[in-house]
């Protein structure tokens, strides 16, 4: 076992959900607090002085006012698409033909799938994630690609193999046979290996046949321990779309739910274009919505409805969408978040915000216990952020009368820079 390590700073956790009960009342901000790691979990939290006492053996780092928070969890990423971020204009059917299928052709080869996995873990450990849920392409060898990348870091991942037998290129289409023995052969190979864990990745309804969408529900019914990640309702024409080719669905996720699809360990990413009855079902199965703000406005998707969906009690995590998304970064996902919000005039508070990047798409994977704030008995991944890592930062936070208006200053302009360490697993990735 390592030496203990006694990370001292502005500490925050969260005791309750701040879209429940006031937010700065959800929150615990220890001014001087420590945090106790060894082991790669966190072996307890408290105030510096009591901790130092109690613990004199370990060994200090000492980040001044820097705040220490549970690492970022981003709930819906594509690796692959780690090349093509920021590309240019399109709607989703475009920026899939134009660029997404192009990229996702080339990871049949293990060396480049392994050049693309290493990079996409350097860069978001640059911006204090420390777990993610990604889909590959359709080659095994991108599943092996990131869960051994994120293997020898220590890293919790959760990811899979994309399944798609139509309207996709050729050299990105399996069959509903081949899907379903290829997941399950990944399955028996990475999941539940360290701290590694199968998502079963239909890609969406339009790329899937319905002999697909049955193998891989089946599959599902068979590991109910895996998670299962899809998209849905993303876009109004791919709705359309979607309808059109399912002529005798109530809906888009009955898309899903006829096939076995539907449940309380899926993850439906986008989710903005819903009908009642699909939020109905997915408040009553507990499903995680995953919300992805910059990809939403980048290809012009749509606002998602973050307010009512909470008031509902729906289960909602934050991500990327990297690289739909136009940004590896958490910090720019809440400002995009909190942008949002604004156009739907229901403001989010910050504590709401870094909550939905660490707590919130904790709770959606089911993995609440594990990661996503700083508490004892949980992994130790924990970032450090710079309150004033820029001078036009700095110039605002110093002016900041609570912790609150110091942090959100760094939530709406802060990248990389803000960062000054990340830890994962007890180890210092960042810092």
């Amino acid at each position: 076992m390592t030496a203990a390590k006694l990370l001292l700073g502005q500490t925050l956790a969260f005791d309750a959900n701040p879209f429940e009960t006031e937010p700065e009342k959800a929150a615990r901000v220890e001014r001087r607090g420590a945090v106790l790691i060894d082991g790669g979990k966190i072996i307890a939290t408290g105030p510096s002085d009591t901790m130092r006492a109690a613990h004199p053996e370990a060994e200090v780092v000492d980040y001044g006012d820097a705040v220490l928070c549970a690492g970022f969890v981003d709930a819906h990423v594509h690796y692959p698409q780690t090349g093509i971020v920021a590309s240019w204009g399109k709607r989703l059917i475009d920026w899939l033909n134009s660029y997404t299928f192009p990229e996702e052709m080339r990871f049949g080869d293990r060396a480049y799938a392994d050049e693309i996995a290493g990079t996409y873990l350097d860069l978001t450990a640059r911006h204090g994630t420390t777990t993610m849920v990604s889909y590959c392409t359709i080659h095994p060898e991108s599943v092996d690609a990131i869960f051994t990348a994120a293997q020898s870091r220590g890293q919790r991942i959760v990811a899979g193999k994309t399944c798609m037998d139509r309207n996709a290129p050729d050299g990105l289409r399996d069959t509903a046979q081949s899907a379903y023995d290829d997941s399950k052969a990944l399955i028996g190979k990475w999941h539940g290996q360290a701290r590694l864990s199968y998502a079963i990745t239909p890609r969406f309804s339009p790329t899937s046949s319905p002999e697909q969408l049955r193998a891989l529900g089946d599959l599902w019914a068979e590991h109910p321990d895996c998670l299962m990640q899809t998209h849905l309702s993303e876009q109004t024409d791919e709705i359309e779309w979607v309808l059109g080719m399912f002529p005798e669905a109530r809906d888009y996720l009955d898309t899903y739910e006829a096939f076995g699809l539907l449940g309380e360990k899926g993850l439906y990413g986008h989710a903005i274009h819903l009908e009642p009855r699909e939020r109905a079902r997915l408040h009553e199965v507990g499903a995680g919505l995953i919300h992805c703000p910059t990809s939403n406005t980048f290809i012009g998707s749509g606002l998602f409805e973050m307010q009512s969906l909470m008031d509902e009690g729906q289960r909602v995590g934050l991500a990327t969408d990297t690289g739909g998304g136009s940004s590896f970064s958490m910090l720019r996902t809440m400002a995009a978040a909190y942008e949002v919000a604004q156009l739907r005039h229901t403001p989010l508070h910050a504590a709401q915000l870094m909550w939905l990047a660490t707590q919130g798409s904790a709770r959606s994977l089911h993995m609440e216990d594990k990661i996503g704030n700083l508490a004892a008995g949980m992994e130790a991944d924990i970032v450090v952020l710079n309150l004033a890592s820029t001078p036009d930062i700095a110039q605002r936070s110093s002016r900041a009368d609570d912790i609150w208006e110091a942090i959100f200053p760094t939530i709406m302009m802060g990248d990389d820079r803000a960062v000054k360490a990340t830890w994962i697993n007890g180890q210092l990735v960042k810092g």
